[in-house]
């Protein structure tokens, strides 16, 4: 029953002021239809300054990526890895990735192509268009004066050339080397860089070394001449293949002269070499401690080492050990590692596991394209990312990855612009035939052209003196 001043009151308040309160019906509605009273809401991006990838498709806004720009704030490291099936757009985005950095002036990249199309290595168009002549490691062309790299190189410290060998010879034998193949290579090796100072040693002077010990050598260990020539026979034995053997001519001479280190775009094309062979990761090996001697300098460049077929060094634990290595001497001297692999779980169940673990830990920064339903769950699971994740990543279309950014997880479609496109496109994977998508890519490319602007303009005050926050590079 209602109190009868509170009666009163309402009915004086409704003389003076009219009726306060109306009586509405009860209204039916679904989620769909309110939903509209949420403010709409977007995942936080990566800042304005970098390299645009394409946009973000919950949300439609551009995604911009560059590690160098966010190491140090959001990264802490800048290394990359790329997960998917083929033809899902992992080639098109590494090509354009490279591409737009390059339109920077302190960039510079290096190519391992191991991928192969029409007797050329996949890069061979982008090399060309961009006046760069690939460094083709084929061991028939080598013979007939053919690219040669030397891992005794003067440019490699003595420390890098005997880390390089026993790294070669590890790979080819599938174990480590013992204490007395140890102590039988290094012995030949100090002795051929002591009594040859009139050209550059070769991996020849090594195993005729390792066949015919020195007297002094075994002397130093009190032991017989003939037991050091046992100790060092299966050593020779595996050396002499890149010398006598389905290698040689690639490694057993002086380093070709010429070779640019100097070009924005440095291309290995390791396409004539058998993906499956036990060559491939020696290749790996032997130019990625070149690369670490003679290319990577404290000159303020910030550089990119792009590896297909990267399982070939995260599966092989001594070949995975060295890049370890460069990878953390790198990032002092800007460095970006880009590894892409097809799945995770040839290398992760490997005989490199601890190694390969190490590696992708020092990748903040993973794309991860199309995958089956328990690839994408174990893939999940090692990299640590959210369930929702997870499960779109068997429904991706072409063109589109989810990007784990140190944690900053989105799914991003890429775009390419019409000037890219014919240089990209290796296999029509991955289309862009909407209208609005092709609008897109006209405005990408401005401002390409706006971001390629603004970086000169930064980098000229930068070499007269002057800075800004924007354009100091950790």
């Amino acid at each position: 029953m209602r109190d009868p001043l509170s009666a009163l009151t309402n009915a004086f308040t409704s003389f003076l002021f009219g009726k306060v309160e109306t009586t509405r019906l009860p209204v039916r509605t679904s989620t769909g239809q309110a939903q509209a009273v949420y403010l709409p809401t977007a995942a936080p991006g990566l800042g304005d300054s970098g390299v645009i990838i394409g946009r973000e498709v919950y949300s439609g806004k551009g995604y911009i990526y560059d590690p160098f720009q966010l190491y140090g704030q959001q990264l802490p490291a800048p290394h990359w890895l790329v997960l998917g099936e083929s033809g899902n757009g992992k080639s098109a985005l590494e090509k354009t990735y490279v591409l737009r950095q390059l339109r920077f002036r302190d960039r510079q990249v290096v190519v391992l192509d191991a991928q192969g199309e029409d007797g050329v290595g996949e890069w061979n168009l982008i090399a060309r268009e961009l006046g760069i002549t690939p460094i083709r490691l084929d061991p028939m062309a080598a013979l007939d004066g053919g690219i040669r790299l030397n891992p005794l190189d003067p440019a490699i410290t003595t420390t890098g050339q005997l880390a390089l060998l026993r790294t070669i010879i590890e790979v080819a034998m599938g174990h480590g080397l013992d204490e007395r193949s140890g102590f039988a290579l290094k012995v030949a090796h100090a002795y051929v860089n002591e009594t040859i100072t009139d050209r550059q040693p070769v991996l020849t002077d090594i195993v005729e070394q390792l066949r015919h010990p020195e007297a002094s050598s075994a002397v130093a260990m009190n032991v017989d001449i003939d037991d050091v020539r046992a100790w060092g026979l299966d050593v020779a034995l595996v050396l002499d293949r890149l010398v006598d053997g389905d290698l040689r001519g690639m490694f057993d001479g002086p380093t070709t002269v010429g070779i640019d280190l100097d070009a924005p775009l440095i291309v290995f094309d390791l396409s004539h070499i058998d993906r499956n062979s036990i060559a491939m990761p020696i290749l790996m090996a032997i130019v990625g401690v070149w690369l670490e001697h003679t290319w990577i300098r404290p000159d303020r460049k910030k550089r990119i080492f792009l590896v297909e077929e990267a399982w070939h060094i995260i599966n092989s634990p001594f070949v995975a050990q060295l890049f370890q290595r460069l990878l953390k001497f790198g990032r002092r001297l800007g460095l970006s590692f880009v590894a892409v692999v097809h799945h995770l779980s040839d290398v992760v169940d490997g005989a490199a596991a601890r190694e390969a673990a190490a590696i992708l830990k020092m990748a903040s920064t993973r794309t991860i394209y199309a995958q089956k339903t328990d690839e994408a769950r174990a893939t999940g699971g090692v990299l640590g990312l959210p369930r929702w994740a997870v499960e779109i990543i068997p429904t991706l279309t072409p063109g589109i990855a989810v990007w784990d950014v140190n944690g900053n997880v989105q799914v991003v479609k890429h775009l390419i612009t019409e000037r890219e496109r014919p240089l990209v496109f290796t296999d029509r994977a991955m289309t862009e035939s909407a209208a609005t998508d092709d609008v897109l890519a006209h405005e990408l490319e401005s401002q390409l052209e706006s971001e390629s602007e603004r970086r000169a303009a930064l980098m000229e005050q930068q070499m007269s003196g002057t800075s800004s926050p924007e354009s100091t590079v950790a």
